[in-house]
């Protein structure tokens, strides 16, 4: 697979997002810029709101909801990954699945970025710290992986070159990480 395209590479056809006229390193430079800006905003209300117990319990329900649904869908996407690598499915179908999972994994991480905001996050806690920033890895990973997925949909006739297979394997291995060391902190923040 090849890298990310660079300012230098913008005019070729390559580079260029198929849905548009703008190149990908533009869109996914300003989806990015979109990501951080949300999550700066989500973590600063998240000092100035304080929800009622009722609301409070509500919004543990959305999040534990919102994981199911955004860390489930990985799983089977990541599922899916693991069959076509072993041969027990072909290439378009594992990318064709990913594509069918990108509206839940991203309702899921957008349910627990919501939520978390009225689940009173202790910000002075290391643990909550590296939490936040484990999910801005995530939506950012989340993002390239995008990108990831048009190209192997591209390529989805021949086998991706090598370069396609380690960025996949590293944007699996990031996203797996980021899901589950965010469930472990949640779950030992709520021991105490």
């Amino acid at each position: 697979m090849s890298s990310h395209p660079s300012i230098s590479s913008v005019g070729r056809p390559a580079d260029r997002d198929n849905t548009g006229p703008l190149p990908v390193w533009w869109t996914s430079a300003a989806g990015a810029l979109l990501i951080c800006l949300g999550w700066t905003a989500c973590v600063w209300i998240s000092t100035h709101l304080r929800a009622d117990p009722a609301l409070h319990t509500a919004a543990l329900f959305v999040h534990l909801a919102s994981l199911v649904l955004g860390f489930g869908a990985v799983l089977v996407a990541d599922y899916y990954g693991l069959l076509w690598l072993t041969g027990r499915c072909e290439l378009g179908e594992a990318v064709g699945c990913a594509a069918r999972l990108h509206t839940p994994i991203w309702a899921g991480l957008a349910g627990l970025v919501a939520s978390g905001i009225m689940l009173h996050p202790d910000l002075a806690s290391p643990l909550t710290r590296i939490k936040l920033a484990l999910v801005l890895l995530l939506a950012l990973n989340g993002l390239q992986a995008a990108i990831l997925r048009r190209r192997i949909a591209g390529a989805a006739a021949a086998s991706p070159p090598a370069r396609t297979l380690m960025w996949g394997a590293a944007t699996a291995l990031i996203s797996q990480v980021c899901w589950w060391g965010a469930l472990a902190i949640g779950f030992l923040n709520n021991q105490g």
